[in-house]
């Protein structure tokens, strides 16, 4: 039965953003990213499509900020005191996420945008590099202990992690084995870092 979202309490701010997020998520988890509308989404939320289309005006921006929502916070990675410690903390993290709701939207998005460069460019406009910055923190805390040398710490470096994560994940499926895991950080990550 569906509920007439203008006789219930109004939601306005963050508390309704959160709902849309997790209705988009619980919707990725249902139907997939090819099955996903703003329609579902509003309905689910218990608010109306207009409420959605204005805060996301494609349904690749809503599911974009999906992902991000269920992303832990790049400027506080995992601290367990090493740097092979804190990116295994980190990268088993992303990998649990790209498992779920967030990995299915991902894959989604890709599949959807990559045929089309202007789609392609609006993708990239919209990343935030979130996994690049919490490898930039991990790497900052391991100069500050010692661990490692300033200038071993650069943009590329930084983008290893998640694109080793990505690969495997696009190209081998979830869930990611934590033997794999491991061999990226012992066999490249710390390497790198350390070189």
């Amino acid at each position: 039965m569906v509920t007439d979202h203008r006789k219930l309490p109004r939601r306005r701010g963050e508390a309704l953003n959160a709902a849309i997020l997790q209705a988009t998520l619980d919707e990725l988890s249902e139907v997939g990213y090819a099955g996903l509308t703003m329609e579902r989404v509003a309905e689910r939320a218990r608010t109306g499509k207009a409420s959605v289309y204005r805060r996301w005006p494609s349904r690749m921006e809503l599911a974009l900020d999906a992902v991000y929502h269920v992303l832990p916070d790049p400027s506080s990675p995992p601290d367990t005191g090493t740097l092979r410690g804190d990116l295994l903390a980190l990268l088993r993290h992303s990998a649990e996420t790209l498992a779920g709701p967030a990995g299915e939207a991902l894959r989604g998005l890709l599949s959807d945008v990559l045929t089309d460069p202007s789609r392609t460019a609006e993708l990239r406009q919209h990343s935030h590099g979130a996994g690049r910055r919490a490898v930039a923190e991990v790497a900052r805390r391991a100069v500050e202990r010692g661990e490692i040398p300033a200038e071993a710490v650069t943009p590329r470096r930084t983008e290893v992690a998640h694109a080793m994560l990505r690969q495997h994940f696009l190209f081998q499926g979830v869930p990611i084995p934590d033997k794999v895991i491991v061999e990226i950080v012992d066999e490249v990550l710390v390497p790198l870092f350390r070189a």
